[in-house]
């Protein structure tokens, strides 16, 4: 499912709206690494591929301003794993 992701840089996070409910992956800079904390997606939305887009989004975002990304939550690692193209934007330990 193809969804319009914003990036909602007050918040830190990049976001939509489905159905009404509010999706979002948080972040939080540190330098130039942006580590991706958290994912949200409402269980009525689950199974649809909206946190797959508001990752992929993030991961554009990293590589389009030089940053690294930090993975730091789960579903962030699986789609990292699983996308052997943004291995290059990984921030390493």
């Amino acid at each position: 499912m193809r969804v319009e992701v914003r990036h909602n840089e007050a918040a830190s996070r990049f976001e939509t709206t489905v159905e009404g409910l509010l999706c979002r992956a948080d972040y939080r800079l540190d330098g130039n690494t942006m580590r991706v904390f958290h994912t949200e997606v409402p269980r009525a939305l689950e199974g649809r591929g909206i946190a797959a887009e508001l990752v992929r989004a993030a991961f554009e975002h990293a590589a389009q301003h030089g940053l690294k990304v930090d993975p730091a939550c789960s579903y962030v690692r699986v789609w990292a794993r699983r996308h052997p193209e943004v291995e290059r934007l990984l921030a390493r330990a």
